[in-house]
């Protein structure tokens, strides 16, 4: 497994263990998760900038998924499937050296490891539309939405 997709997985868990736990000091919360987890510095290193990225932005993040998730409101998501798409949904967002697709396509798998048996088909839907509307094409690296 490639360092990138460790940092999503891990990222997604801690992302999780907050959302499940609803500590009101991440920072602690966080704190004790990464000490652990035995991954590749550049695995964690990657975890730690995603999940940084969603709590720095999780109004915004939240309100994409809301208006992609059509039908759906935020607290009837699965937490693995919200948890999931706020990763994803940031790594649009605030990576613009990795292509949309790239990113579509981790999040899709990475559902099919820890999600339902339709999660990675909700996952795919959700992020298809949240790219179009930041504007960013499956394939193409991006710049940075502001």
């Amino acid at each position: 497994m490639g360092s990138r997709r460790e940092g999503r997985e891990l990222g997604l868990q801690a992302l999780y263990q907050l959302d499940v736990t609803a500590e009101e000091d991440p920072g602690r919360s966080l704190a004790v998760f990464w000490t652990h987890f035995d991954r590749s510095g550049e695995a964690q290193a990657f975890a730690r900038e995603l999940v940084d990225g969603v709590l720095a932005n999780r109004e915004r993040i939240d309100t994409l998924i809301d208006e992609a998730a059509r039908h759906w409101r935020l607290p009837r998501l699965s937490r693995v499937d919200l948890s999931l798409l706020r990763l994803a949904t940031f790594e649009l967002m605030g990576r613009p050296d990795i292509p949309a697709s790239v990113t579509i396509n981790e999040a899709i798998e990475i559902a099919r490891r820890f999600g339902s048996d339709d999660s990675a088909a909700f996952v795919n839907g959700v992020l298809d539309a949240i790219a179009g509307t930041l504007g960013v094409k499956a394939g193409e690296k991006h710049g940075p939405v502001e």
